[in-house]
């Protein structure tokens, strides 16, 4: 097994790679797409939604169907169901007109994107348990550098205004084929085989996972407003043009990206817990200067500071869910639900906030949320580990 550790380590950061690729490809036409379908805040924020529910509704599954097969075909399943959902999404808007055909494409979008997300990260931590050490957050580089090509993709078709559907649809095939070679280098582990005495009971039920599961939402928050609303607030908020508004968003995801190959060096000397008290407080003081920095420097140093802030509560969550490699998928799964919540919750609850307030003013709740986010780090302590010989 551990021959095959650097080709799955390899082949795990790409698929996080192809999947922030698709997440920031959409992302960067959410304003062409407000626009085409003319959506105020809180309309797109319903359409939105369908992403977010199509996530949580496939999420509880993706243990089972792991348990049952493997991370890999969940991964391939969650891609081809991703582009699907892209293309039609795309087709639905620009050719059609149709809001609803859309939704329906948003809403399958999310579905691969839900069983997409948990397998990866089920994989992931199987291989950080084997090394020994601390490699989630990078995985979840990966995903972010991902993010910047995408972005920085649709930063040039916004730009150029090329085509939505050509654009969108070329991402789409083009990740999806690749996903289908690099997952074959996935280990052949199904971390549900390492069987527990008595009768196994529920992770919705286990005090821990929850409380990892609050927390990984409060920062998801944090993440997830600047995804939707970043570059739309920015335009809004500032009269910036198109083209910078999309920017910004791509700077917030270079300086995750930058917190998170950093991050577990930092993990690995101080420890989860005062990590992400560093990263709660990191992103109050970077929400506040962006949106209230109103001069150009300023709020780019707050774009900077809100995304290297927002870097490791999603990944530390996933790692702290899997400690114990027994139930790692299930456990995954249900931190993976909660935190989806925030997506599910987020962009309508900001959309009509921002219909009041005005979309970069509605960016704060992101710094209320993160008190309750300081205490549910209590729960993202390591948890006693298996070695893989005991397992």
């Amino acid at each position: 097994m551990t021959s095959t550790l650097p080709s799955s380590k390899r082949s795990v950061a790409a698929v996080f790679a192809l999947n922030g690729v698709l997440m920031a490809s959409l992302i960067s036409r959410i304003p062409s797409l407000r626009e085409r379908l003319a959506l105020d805040n809180g309309a797109l924020g319903l359409l939105l939604l369908a992403i977010a529910a199509g996530s949580v509704l496939a999420l509880p599954t993706a243990g089972r169907l792991i348990a049952r097969t493997s991370a890999a075909d969940v991964v391939r399943l969650g891609a081809f169901v991703s582009a699907t959902g892209l293309i039609t999404c795309a087709l639905g808007a620009f050719v059609s007109g149709s809001v609803v055909v859309a939704a329906v494409g948003l809403f399958l979008f999310g579905v691969g994107s839900g069983l997409w997300d948990v397998a990866m990260n089920v994989e992931g931590a199987e291989v950080e348990r084997l090394l020994g050490r601390t490699i989630m957050p990078r995985f979840h580089a990966a995903w972010s550098f991902g993010n910047i090509g995408g972005a920085g993709i649709g930063v040039a078709m916004a730009a150029t205004r090329a085509p939505v559907v050509a654009h969108l649809a070329v991402v789409s095939v083009l990740a999806l084929l690749t996903v289908l070679v690099v997952v074959r280098d996935f280990l052949p582990v199904r971390p549900e085989e390492h069987h527990e005495e008595g009768p196994p009971r529920s992770a919705w039920i286990e005090p821990r996972t929850l409380a990892i599961g609050l927390m990984v939402l409060t920062f998801a928050v944090a993440e997830g407003a600047a995804n939707d609303w970043l570059s739309l607030a920015l335009i809004d908020g500032y009269d910036a043009r198109h083209w910078v508004g999309v920017s910004g968003y791509a700077l917030f995801v270079t300086a995750m990206s930058v917190g998170r190959l950093s991050g577990p060096v930092a993990l690995d000397r101080l420890g989860r817990r005062v990590m992400l008290w560093v990263s709660a407080a990191a992103v109050v003081v970077g929400t506040l200067l962006t949106v209230l920095g109103e001069w150009a420097p300023l709020v780019a140093l707050g774009i900077l500071v809100w995304g290297l802030g927002a870097a490791l509560g999603f990944p530390v969550g996933m790692s702290a869910a899997a400690d114990d490699p027994r139930r790692s998928a299930a456990r995954v799964s249900v931190v993976s639900t909660i935190g989806y919540a925030a997506f599910l919750t987020g962009p309508p609850l900001l959309g009509a906030l921002g219909d009041h307030v005005g979309t970069l003013d509605a960016l704060l709740v992101v710094t209320v949320l993160m008190a309750p986010a300081a205490v549910a780090v209590l729960a993202a302590a390591p948890a006693p580990r298996r070695s893989s010989v005991d397992a």
